[in-house]
C-alpha cells in the first residue's frame, strides 16, 4: 500500500521539489500553515509528516505538540535554522528526526525509509480512556458504559489535554491559552465556567466519581 506524507510547508518551491521527487513513491498531502496541517491531518490517514518550524498560523512546535496528543506518526523536522538548542528541543517534544535546509534529497528519502519501517502498528488515538468514563474524538462525546452526552468543541478540548496528561497540574492561565490560542487576561472568568460545565457533564455520567480536581494556587488536573 502507498504510504501519505504529509508536507506542512509554506514555502511553494520547496513544496514542489518535495512532491516531484516523491510522488512516485507516496501520496503527497500538501500545507501551506500550521492550522491547515492539523487539519488534513485529523481528516486523512498520514503514515509520517515532515514539518516546517517557522510556518504561518501555527507554529511548527504547536503543530508537533497537537499532533503528539493524539498520534505517535513519525515526524521529521526541516529548518532553515542551525541552532541545535531549537532542534534538540523537537526531538524532546516528539519529533523523530530532522534535516536542515537546503536538504539533500537522497538523504531525505533514506531518512523517511528508516522512519516508516517503524510504523507498524501505529495508529491515532480515536479515545481517551480515564476512571469510568471515554472521551472518543469522532464525534466529540463522552461516555461511560450505560450513557453517552456530547461536548461542546472548547470543553471537548479542556478534557483531553487533562487526559492526555493524568499526571500534570495545568495553571487556568495554560488551559485556556492552549485551548482558546489567545492570550489570558487575568481575572477573566471564562475558564473557570468552562470548567464548571464540564463538571457538570461529567457529574451526570458518572456522579459518585470525582474527575477534575482544583489545586488552590497551582491549577487544576484529573482527580486521582
Amino acid at each position: 500500500m502507498v504510504k501519505t506524507l504529509l508536507v506542512v510547508e509554506d514555502n511553494d518551491e520547496i513544496q514542489s521539489i518535495l512532491t516531484t521527487h516523491f510522488n512516485q513513491e507516496y501520496k503527497i498531502i500538501s500545507a501551506f500553515s500550521g492550522t491547515e496541517g492539523l487539519l488534513l491531518f485529523e481528516n486523512n490517514k498520514i503514515d509520517l509528516i515532515l514539518l516546517d518550524i517557522m510556518l504561518p498560523g501555527k507554529q511548527g512546535n504547536q503543530v508537533l505538540k497537537e499532533i503528539r496528543l493524539m498520534s505517535q506518526t513519525p515526524v521529521i523536522v526541516m529548518s532553515a535554522l542551525g541552532d541545535k538548542k531549537l532542534i534538540t528541543e523537537f526531538l524532546i517534544n516528539g519529533a523523530n528526526d530532522y534535516v536542515t535546509k537546503p536538504f539533500d534529497l537522497a538523504e531525505l528519502s533514506a531518512r523517511l525509509i528508516v522512519q516508516l519501517r517503524n510504523t507498524k502498528g501505529l495508529e491515532k488515538k480515536e479515545q481517551l480512556q480515564y476512571k469510568n468514563i471515554t472521551l472518543d474524538f469522532t464525534d466529540f462525546s463522552l461516555s461511560t458504559v450505560n450513557n453517552k452526552l456530547t461536548l461542546g468543541r472548547l470543553e471537548f478540548e479542556i478534557l483531553k489535554l487533562l487526559m492526555s496528561y493524568p499526571e500534570r497540574i495545568f495553571t487556568k492561565e495554560h488551559l485556556y491559552e492552549t485551548v482558546w490560542e489567545e492570550k489570558y487576561i487575568a481575572g477573566d472568568n471564562t475558564i473557570n465556567t468552562h470548567l464548571s460545565n464540564l463538571r457538570k457533564k461529567i457529574s451526570q455520567l458518572d456522579p459518585e466519581t470525582p474527575y477534575i480536581e482544583t489545586l488552590w494556587g497551582l491549577g487544576v488536573r484529573l482527580a486521582k
